[in-house]
């Protein structure tokens, strides 16, 4: 057999050797199910990192080392998980006021938003649902710090336990007042100050 007939042999047999590789890598890479028209489906899972519902719940009523906590379970846990946080918060400072802890344990938990389309929008507004039959959320005018401590502090939710009237000095403001300037499109804050 001659050198060139030798090349020619060998360059074929190498032609279908790689013919015969790719021929088994097509075949590898398909799933061999012709039936899937789509993409393969996957369960996606998530960490929830954060939630903040009613402003000054984590920040006030729960104790720091309990933020991340809170922060990764659903609303469906916060009444059996922290019901005893805020009552024990509002007791550091009212301990005799009991039918307050109770009632503000039972309208920061769970810490949600709430929307009730059935409701006049004009009874929106942080702790209303506790004060006056309406619902929650916040209305941008809401004074959510001075409402919280009035909560807390004033005869605001229980009149028997009065220590100051609603928004007085020393414990029922932060002395800042609510924001007031507001523009006509989204977000609707006026720039700060």
């Amino acid at each position: 057999m001659s050198k060139d007939h030798q090349a020619r042999r060998a360059n074929r047999v190498l032609r279908h050797a790689l013919g015969a590789v790719l021929l088994a890598a097509a075949v590898a890479c398909g799933d061999g199910d012709s039936s899937m028209t789509g993409p393969i489906q996957t369960t996606r899972t998530y960490n929830q990192v954060q939630r903040l519902g009613n402003p000054l719940v984590s920040e006030v009523f729960l104790a720091k080392k309990d933020h991340p906590f809170h922060g990764s379970l659903g609303p469906a846990d916060d009444a059996a998980t922290f019901t005893a946080s805020v009552k024990g918060f509002v007791a550091a400072f009212r301990p005799q006021a009991t039918a307050l802890q109770a009632t503000l344990a039972g309208a920061l938990l769970p810490d949600m938003l709430i929307i009730q389309t059935d409701k006049a929008a004009s009874t929106a507004g942080w702790l209303t649902w506790a004060l006056a039959n309406g619902y929650g959320g916040r209305k941008l005018t809401d004074d959510v710090v001075d409402i919280g401590l009035s909560g807390i502090f004033s005869d605001l939710l229980d009149p028997t336990q009065s220590v100051c009237k609603p928004f007085t000095l020393p414990l029922c403001t932060d002395n800042v007042a609510s924001h007031a300037t507001f523009a006509t499109a989204f977000p609707y804050l006026g720039a700060p100050k």
